[in-house]
């Protein structure tokens, strides 16, 4: 593996564990799905953030779809369904990491 491999795919487990860590904390302090997007919108600081990571995050998977096509990345969409179902700081490293490997083919 490169050094830019390396890198990818510590920031994909970092990505996956870290944001889970505080999941499961708020799951089992409080509950639902409501109350977590709820959470994100409590305060100014918080707002900002899930703005700037809603608007952000979407840029990088309209680009994540394209060079995805572009490159001819077999199962492409799964990183997709990583986003919502583990974090997007898990799916976008490991995306950059699997894009890294095609490249490097």
């Amino acid at each position: 593996m490169t050094f830019k491999e390396i890198c990818f795919a510590l920031l994909a487990v970092l990505g996956a564990v870290i944001p889970w860590y505080y999941n499961l904390q708020f799951m089992s302090a409080s509950g639902g799905v409501i109350e977590f997007v709820a959470g994100g919108f409590a305060n100014p600081a918080a707002a900002s953030l899930s703005v700037d990571l809603l608007v952000g995050s979407t840029a990088v998977i309209i680009w994540m779809v394209a060079e995805a096509r572009q490159l001819e990345m077999k199962h492409w969409w799964i990183y997709l369904a990583l986003i919502p179902t583990v974090a997007f700081a898990f799916a976008c490293p490991l995306f950059l990491l699997m894009r890294e490997r095609k490249l490097n083919t």
